[in-house]
């Protein structure tokens, strides 16, 4: 889920955006953290866009389109297609795959042949995210606190928490005149910026796993258009399994979005499906 997914803290006050100095070290109005303080609040009160974007995730690849919704909670219906490294063996390989989110939980629909093979008839797979709060420690909790908090506006606010922010130059992002911003986020500071709800002893165990996972840093970039808008995000970071490299585009912001549950007659639940050959993971 992680290309969708993104990081930062709590919703900015909207009157504050004009100030002369900003709350992030006392900062020109015409500075990169002013800019991106602006970007978040206009972001942040469209409600909802179109989305499309690819995620490597060491030799697993995954690209993704669709709709989000953050008004209330995060509702979002995608097009999912991974391939390589676990996945490569996968009947799902290379299938598009139709993904449903609500602010509870993700409905994958894995297809005909899982069907009949391993989801006893039934075609969806539900992720409840206070399921996998409680089965996977730190990286559930995680999980789900991202999930329910989500919007696009949150890697603009993790670039200005980190309050190392470099303007790059002005560039087109799909035929718009946009402004690229980059920085980077030390590990050691990434848990504690991406939550708004973890615990302390959540925040601590995520970050051990990143160390683990041998991420030092991630650096984020961020483009920019003339309304104030997110349109493109990148975020690599270097690990053990090779690396992680998202990319994502925002578009049509304020565009409608309906998402409807799956027939529960049509859908088994993760946990019933672990330690079977054909549960996936969440998507990349």
């Amino acid at each position: 889920m992680a290309g969708l997914t993104a990081c930062g803290g709590d919703k900015s006050d909207e009157g504050k955006a004009s100030d002369k100095t900003g709350d992030n070290g006392g900062q020109s109005v015409g500075s990169p953290l002013a800019a991106l303080k602006l970007a978040s609040q206009r972001t942040d009160q469209q409600n909802s866009a179109k989305v499309e974007g690819t995620t490597q995730n060491g030799t697993q690849t995954a690209e993704m389109s669709g709709a989000m919704d953050w008004a209330d909670g995060m509702n979002a219906t995608m097009t999912i297609t991974q391939k390589g490294g676990a996945i490569a063996s996968s009947p799902i390989a290379g299938k598009p795959l139709q993904a449903r989110y609500t602010p509870d939980a993700m409905f994958m629909n894995m297809g005909d042949e899982f069907a009949q093979q391993a989801g006893g008839g039934k075609h969806w797979i539900k992720y409840d995210y206070d399921v996998l709060a409680e089965k996977a420690g730190a990286s559930g909790a995680f999980l789900k606190d991202q999930m329910q908090n989500n919007n696009p506006s949150r890697s603009v606010q993790l670039l200005m928490a980190s309050g190392k922010v470099k303007k790059v130059g002005s560039e087109s992002v799909k035929g718009a005149e946009t402004t690229h911003y980059t920085g980077t986020v030390e590990v050691s500071e990434l848990a504690k910026m991406q939550s708004t709800d973890l615990s302390q002893s959540d925040l601590d165990a995520l970050q051990k796993q990143m160390e683990q996972s041998g991420m030092k840093t991630e650096t984020i970039d961020l483009w920019i258009d003339n309304k104030n808008l997110l349109v493109k995000k990148r975020e690599q970071a270097k690990s053990n399994n090779g690396g992680y490299d998202s990319t994502v585009f925002y578009s049509d912001y304020g565009t409608k979005v309906t998402v409807e549950e799956p027939s529960s007659s049509d859908t088994i639940s993760f946990e019933e499906m672990a330690g079977g050959a054909g549960a996936p993971k969440p998507s990349s």
